[in-house]
C-alpha cells in the first residue's frame, strides 16, 4: 500500500449539502430554515435559557443550599516517581518541587503526595498530605516523611 492509494473507508464521506439550490434538490427555497422567525434570519442565535423574553427558568426559581468551593483545600498532586529527580539525602519541600516544575504553585494550594512508581533515593519529604502507600515507598527507600500542618484562613465576611 503507497500514501497515494489512501483513502477512506466507504461510507465515511459524506458530499456536503448544498442549501438553496432550487426546489428539485430538496434545500431549496427556505434552505432547511422552515419559514421565519429568529432562527431563519442571518445571524439569528437563541442563547440557552433564553425563553423569548419570558422570564427564564433558572431566574423564577429561588436558590437555595450552600456551596463549600470557597472553602475547599486544593492540593497539587505529585508521585514518588516524580521525587526520582532529586539526589539522595535531599529534603524536599513544596518550594523545591515548585523549582523543579512538578506542581505549579498556586496562591493556597497544598502539596499531597501519592504512591504511583518507585522511589530509590532516601529522601526527606516534606507535604501538606501523603496517601498511605506513598509513606510507604518513602519510607522504605530509606526517607521520611514530613507533614507540614494547613492553617486555614478565617472567611471573609461578604
Amino acid at each position: 500500500m503507497k500514501l497515494n492509494e489512501l483513502k477512506p473507508p466507504q461510507g465515511a464521506r459524506h458530499s456536503r449539502k448544498r442549501l438553496g439550490c432550487g426546489t428539485g434538490s430538496g434545500h431549496g427555497k427556505t434552505a432547511g430554515k422552515g419559514h421565519k422567525g429568529q432562527k431563519a434570519r442571518a445571524g439569528g442565535f437563541v442563547r440557552p435559557g433564553f425563553e423569548g423574553g419570558q422570564t427564564p427558568l433558572y431566574r423564577r426559581l429561588p436558590r437555595r443550599g450552600f456551596n463549600n468551593k470557597n472553602f475547599a483545600t486544593v492540593y497539587e498532586i505529585v508521585n514518588v516517581a516524580d521525587l526520582a529527580a532529586f539526589k539522595a539525602g535531599a529534603a524536599v519541600t513544596p518550594a523545591d518541587l515548585k523549582k523543579a516544575g512538578l506542581v505549579s504553585g498556586r496562591r493556597g494550594a497544598c502539596v499531597k503526595v501519592l504512591g504511583d512508581g518507585e522511589l530509590a533515593a532516601a529522601l526527606t519529604v516534606s507535604a501538606h498530605k501523603f496517601s498511605q502507600s506513598a509513606q510507604e515507598k518513602i519510607a522504605k527507600a530509606g526517607g521520611s516523611c514530613v507533614v507540614i500542618e494547613t492553617v486555614k484562613p478565617a472567611a471573609e465576611s461578604r
